[in-house]
């Protein structure tokens, strides 16, 4: 990885993931949950006017939308015969689908949305993103609006195609742009001790805590065809040893006022860190 570069002048840089979960019915097929987004664009609004030096780039996963297309067709290992890229086009539909929500909400909470879809930006080879001009997404912070990406299908040079994560797409962007903190909202108050029990959570995992945690990290109860919760925790463990300085925190966005506050650097959830 390169070395941090600074953002600029007097601004903080901070990703923000609205997970499926929190965002969607990820028991029911294409179900959005419109009145959380609704609720969540007003918060986001509420926190950049708070601090004028605060940047955000949104992500969002695609919840009962392109998971239950994505296991289907098990976009995610790979296309290569006609019926798979019949079903790529249908998952990159139904991810496309809940962003087209999603920046309804933003817009009329009083944002600037600009979507960068992955499946028209990024090529990637075996899941590792290899193309990727992030030159508009660093006009759009300059400018004062706000990015938006989403797990989406991507064109693969090993897989053909597979379908990349907001995690995935936030560990390049993270590499190059250097936020201070990843916020990852789903419904889950944090990462869980003890799942599927679900009664104990961690608050703080560290990278030399891996050993320990071992398979008590699980996976997500409703399909999930990027990993589910011990890919989240890997991934942001990675980066937090990369990149200098780099906090993560896991919770729920469930309760309203819950984004506002960790926009606004309140202790929610779980932490990981150095």
């Amino acid at each position: 990885m390169n070395e941090p570069k600074n953002s600029p002048a007097g601004k903080k840089l901070e990703f923000l993931k609205l997970g499926g979960s929190l965002i969607t019915d990820k028991l029911t097929p294409r179900t959005a949950r419109i009145e959380v987004i609704q609720r969540v664009g007003t918060e986001i609004k509420s926190a950049l006017e708070r601090d004028p030096s605060l940047q955000i780039i949104l992500g969002h996963g695609s919840g009962s939308f392109g998971h239950f297309s994505g296991k289907k067709y098990n976009t995610r290992q790979g296309v290569f015969s006609q019926e798979d890229w019949l079903g790529f086009a249908e998952v990159w539909y139904d991810a496309a689908s809940l962003n087209h929500l999603v920046i309804t909400a933003l817009k009329n909470a009083n944002l600037s949305p600009l979507v960068f879809p992955p499946s028209s930006t990024v090529f990637s080879s075996n899941r590792e993103i290899t193309t990727w001009d992030l030159g508009p997404i660093r006009s759009a912070l300059d400018k004062g609006l706000l990015p938006v990406v989403y797990g989406d299908v991507v064109f693969d040079s090993v897989l053909g195609g597979t379908i990349l994560s907001t995690e995935d797409l936030f560990v390049h962007l993270a590499g190059n742009l250097y936020p201070e903190r990843i916020l990852l909202a789903g419904q889950d108050p944090g990462v869980w001790q003890d799942f599927p029990d679900c009664t104990s959570l961690f608050d703080t995992i560290r990278p030399s805590d891996r050993r320990a945690i071992g398979g008590t990290v699980g996976l997500s109860q409703a399909p999930d065809v990027t990993g589910g919760m011990a890919d989240k925790v890997e991934q942001m463990l990675c980066l937090i040893e990369e990149i200098p300085g780099l906090e993560c925190r896991i919770f729920s966005g469930d309760e309203p006022g819950s984004i506002l506050k960790a926009l606004s650097g309140q202790d929610l959830g779980t932490l990981l860190t150095l």
